[in-house]
Order: structure tokens, then C-alpha cells, then sequence
């Protein structure tokens, strides 16, 4: 049997781990590919084997039902269940069926999300990492995204002084200053 907190600890660990990811204008593709090279270096520094486009429990729709599905990223773990991570800028019902599959399977399902638009939390035991972006349309009309650190502004600069009555400036005068 899998520790149920077990998901919950490999989330918050790849959240901070993704947490320093920034990038301007990428498209995409190109967004969703720099997550999964992040999500694969951060499974290579815990020790793990990871595999890139994993085959999946759950089988394609026919026509195709003799194949297997896909996963963004599998990571084999030693002695532990292995993680299973898919990467999505929409909300995919699929996605979501083939996570509560892989643990079903006793895998341990992520989900990362990212967008510039509210996330809807997948059922237990998916859990789910988010990566919040901001989108604008590009010259050709492409959506680009974009992820800079937050600003980090100095305090505002104070008087080393008293501070001194002076008359009351009129702004603030409910007479007018007349």
C-alpha cells in the first residue's frame, strides 16, 4: 500500500522546484517543454530513472486501441512507488481519467498545470502543481507566454529626521485652504 502523504510531499518538492522557473515570450510548446525538461532534471537530482513519454496504463481509443497512451513523465523509484507526472496548459478530462488509472495502477499521479487562468483541483489522489503564467498576443498573433520572478521592491526611503508641522496643505483642508 502507497503512503497516501507520500503525493503530497513529491508535489510541494517539484512545486518549489518549479517555483524558480522564468521565461519571456515562449510559445506553447516551447513552454510546456521547458516544464518537462525542469520536471525531468529535478526527478534526476532525487537519484531517479526517468523516462520521457512513458507508456501509460491506460490504452488509445480505437482506432488506435491496440496502443498505449503516453505519459509526459515516469519516474522509477527505488523502493518507492513510482511518480507519474502529466503536463498540461488545458483542463483535460482525459488526463485527468489517465492519472486516476497509473494509481489505480499504484503509481503516484501529479498533475502540473499551467495557464494564466484559475486551476479546478483534479479528484484525490491526483495531486496537482501549478504554474501560473502570463499570456499576450505576439506581432503574428501567437499566444506568448511569460514567468519573471516577482519584484522584489526596496522599503521606501524615510526622513532620518523629525518631521516638522507645517501648514496643512490644501489637498487635505476641508475648508479649500481659503
Amino acid at each position: 500500500m502507497t503512503d497516501p502523504d507520500d503525493g503530497a510531499r513529491l508535489a510541494a518538492a517539484l512545486s518549489g522546484r518549479l517555483a524558480s522557473l522564468t521565461f519571456v515570450d515562449r510559445t506553447t510548446e516551447q513552454v510546456t517543454e521547458l516544464l518537462i525538461d525542469a520536471i525531468a532534471g529535478w526527478g534526476t537530482a532525487q537519484g531517479w530513472r526517468v523516462y520521457r513519454r512513458a507508456a501509460s496504463v491506460v490504452p488509445l481509443p480505437p482506432p488506435m486501441s491496440g496502443q498505449r497512451s503516453v505519459i509526459d513523465i515516469a519516474c522509477a523509484r527505488p523502493a518507492a512507488p513510482p511518480v507519474v507526472i502529466e503536463v498540461d496548459h488545458t483542463d483535460r478530462r482525459r488526463t485527468v481519467e489517465k492519472l486516476l488509472a497509473e494509481a489505480d495502477a499504484g503509481r503516484v499521479p501529479i498533475w502540473v498545470r499551467w495557464g494564466a487562468r484559475g486551476f479546478v483541483e483534479p479528484p484525490e489522489p491526483v495531486r496537482m502543481v501549478t504554474v501560473p503564467v502570463t499570456a499576450r498576443r505576439g506581432e503574428a498573433g501567437a499566444r506568448l507566454h511569460s514567468r519573471q520572478p516577482a519584484r522584489q521592491l526596496p522599503p521606501p526611503e524615510h526622513r532620518a529626521g523629525p518631521v516638522a508641522a507645517g501648514p496643512p496643505d490644501s489637498l487635505f483642508d476641508p475648508t479649500g485652504g481659503s
